[in-house]
């Protein structure tokens, strides 16, 4: 994705990024003709989403090796069963019957990604099953009340 003055018809340079700490980033671009600025907000569930994928804002350079972006999505999915070692180190927590069923009112689409989200904060904390409970927990937890 790139910014484009609509003045000068300039792609926008990156100037800077930046996380207050509330789940949130913020990056703001600079048009190197006429120096006006943009910024973008990215809400928490966008900021999980853009740090799960290893994006990094600003743009760099693609690495030698751009497959290694999709091998390392496919080393963590989602849906491998539980007790699989994660990239971490740490075991997959399960998944109860209840928190499955509650799963599939989330659209197919992005489905994956919201497995992936609560799969990864089971994780970070030690949990070991995955219930409606721990889902709410992490609802709260990661300022997603509002989704």
């Amino acid at each position: 994705m790139k910014f484009l003055c609509v003045d000068c018809d300039q792609q926008m340079e990156f100037a800077d990024r930046e996380q207050p700490g509330d789940g949130t980033f913020a990056a703001a671009f600079r048009c190197p003709k006429c120096g006006r600025r943009i910024a973008m907000l990215a809400n928490p569930m966008e900021s999980q989403l853009v740090n799960s994928l290893g994006i990094k804002i600003g743009g760099s350079p693609l690495e030698s090796q751009p497959e290694d972006l999709v091998r390392s999505g496919l080393v963590a999915d989602p849906g491998a069963a539980p007790g699989t070692p994660e990239p971490s180190g740490r075991t997959r927590p399960a998944w109860t019957e209840d928190a499955e069923q509650r799963l599939t009112r989330v659209p197919t689409f992005v489905r994956g990604m919201v497995k992936r989200i609560y799969t990864d904060y089971a994780v970070e904390r030690g949990i070991t099953r995955i219930t409606p409970a721990v889902m709410d927990r992490a609802r709260t937890d990661l300022g997603l009340e509002s989704f």
